[in-house]
């Protein structure tokens, strides 16, 4: 019992439960904490015990006390105590085991100690919640099956109803038997027509499926003359398109002509004027390169103020430097004192704590 698989519960709930859902009347009222603890009482478990097996086993308690002894034993009076206490050991060893319970003896019974009894009663409460959402379970699946049986019955009894229905709009009466014999003739005769209607039908069909034949076959040849024709009016619009692009080839060849003189007399005409606007960019841009050259001498005066400028700012930064790359080094030299002050501190503490532990 020293791994439990079952959760162990606290007095105040164990005596809840046993009171509610054990013990009844009297007895629940004058079950109360002190008969588990500091001290069990003897009494009071065993009688706990045994409506324990009353409630599951239906046993109840004078059954105990009937356990049946041979005739010749002597002196009987002597067992009467014994009975009841063994038939609740032996009944017990048979039901603990359910509750994962497997060294219950007879001091159990006899000498009652508090820490065993409240795991035994834990485990034997954990068993009766299982058992009860079990009857829960099979109540409800009960019922559910009771009334798939009604259901089951009633369908029987309509399926009942419905054969005999069936069997009487199947048989016929005597009364109407001559009438039947005489609907079962105008049947056959119905059929024998049908047939001879049918073999007319195939007939018209062989007629149908020749037609198509032949119709596919005239289909055939129109489609061939009108490709013959389509091939020979394909060859004469080829011709003609020949015919036609010798044509529009003259025709280029003489606007080509045309044309070329014509680019000539406007390319003399182009290049006169290209000259002339070629003179006045030229003045343009000699204009523009004295504005350019005096730009250049005002950027190199500034590059060179800026220079000066610059080369005064990098002394000024390296002094700053030099300044703060000494207050570093002085921090990191206040910080590593602070630190050893830090840790002689705590050694002390720690020794201090050490000594007060030891005292303590």
């Amino acid at each position: 019992m020293n791994e439990n698989t079952f959760p162990v519960y606290k007095v105040d709930t164990i005596v809840q439960f046993y009171r509610a859902e054990v013990l009844t009347g009297q007895e629940a009222k004058h079950f109360t904490k002190n008969d588990i603890t500091p001290v069990p009482k003897p009494e009071s478990i065993q009688r706990l015990y045994m409506r324990v097996l009353q409630l599951l086993f239906r046993f109840r308690p004078e059954c105990h006390y009937t356990v049946p002894l041979s005739e010749n034993l002597q002196h009987p009076m002597l067992y009467e105590w014994v009975t009841p206490i063994m038939s609740v050991y032996m009944r017990m060893c048979q039901f603990l085991p359910l509750c994962h319970v497997y060294d219950f003896s007879l001091n159990d019974l006899l000498n009652p100690k508090s820490k065993r009894t409240i795991t035994i009663l834990s485990a034997i409460q954990n068993f009766l919640h299982f058992r009860k959402q079990r009857l829960e379970m099979t109540t409800a699946h009960q019922q559910s099956f009771r009334s798939d049986m009604d259901r089951l019955q009633a369908y029987t009894r309509e399926i009942k109803e419905a054969e005999r229905k069936i069997e009487k709009l199947t048989t016929i009466p005597p009364e109407q038997q001559a009438e039947a014999k005489e609907l079962a003739s105008a049947l056959a005769e119905l059929t024998t027509n049908m047939q001879h209607e049918y073999q007319d039908v195939n007939a018209m069909n062989e007629k149908v499926a020749q037609f198509k034949t032949e119709i596919a076959e005239i289909s055939q040849k129109l489609v061939q003359s009108l490709a013959a024709m389509n091939e020979t009016l394909q060859k004469e619009l080829k011709s003609l398109s020949s015919e036609e692009a010798q044509m529009k080839r003259a025709l280029a060849m003489k606007l080509d002509k045309e044309s070329k003189q014509q680019i000539r007399r406007q390319k003399k005409e182009v290049k006169d004027q290209q000259v002339k606007n070629i003179y006045g960019q030229y003045d343009k841009i000699h204009q523009k390169r004295e504005e350019f050259v005096k730009m250049i001498e005002e950027s190199n005066r500034e590059t060179k103020q800026f220079k000066e400028k610059m080369q005064k700012l990098r002394e000024k930064c390296n002094q700053q430097t030099q300044k703060a790359q000494e207050f570093y080094d002085r921090l990191l030299t206040t910080l590593e004192q602070y630190n050893k002050r830090i840790e002689s501190i705590v050694v002390e503490t720690n020794a201090d704590t050490l000594k007060m532990k030891s005292h303590f």
